[in-house]
């Protein structure tokens, strides 16, 4: 295991990501367009992400299983209804949703680019490893769900 690898919480990689994006967006040039249409991108995609992920923790919730994602051998029950019909890691794709939608405010694509960095890292550092543990604790029925749904999307 990496010494990376299911250390920062996900919402913490999402801030420094966003100040990222932030500061990309201070150092290149814009795209011009109204201040109105970045801000209603910025609210469809930040609602979207919000019940998106909202929908994910009250499917934890309901399986009682844990919703540290740092620590995924403490999950108890594979869910795999709801919004985990249709991707594996809803709570991430809100995150991605938000930081998409935040990209889209400061009217950078060069920030938007850097969303695809937190796509990354979170490929490598938290969802590879959780992937792991889970096939370890829920063998073929995991394997059978990874085959049957999407990572994201």
């Amino acid at each position: 295991m990496s010494a990376l690898e299911l250390r920062l919480p996900p919402v913490l990689v999402a801030v420094i990501t966003a100040a990222l994006m932030w500061l990309i967006a201070r150092l290149t040039p814009e795209v011009t367009w109204s201040a109105h249409a970045r801000t209603v991108c910025l609210l469809l995609f930040t609602t979207a992400g919000a019940l998106t992920g909202l929908s994910a923790v009250m499917a934890f919730r309901k399986a009682r299983t844990t919703l540290n994602p740092l620590t995924p051998e403490a999950c108890s029950t594979l869910v795999d209804t709801g919004v985990f019909r249709f991707t594996r890691n809803p709570m991430y794709l809100a995150l991605l949703m938000v930081l998409i939608g935040w990209a889209l405010f400061l009217a950078n694509i060069c920030a938007l680019l850097a969303a695809l960095l937190f796509v990354a890292y979170m490929n490598r550092f938290q969802i590879r490893p959780e992937e792991k543990v889970l096939e370890s604790i829920f063998g073929d029925v995991f394997a059978e769900y990874r085959r049957r749904v999407r990572r994201w999307l």
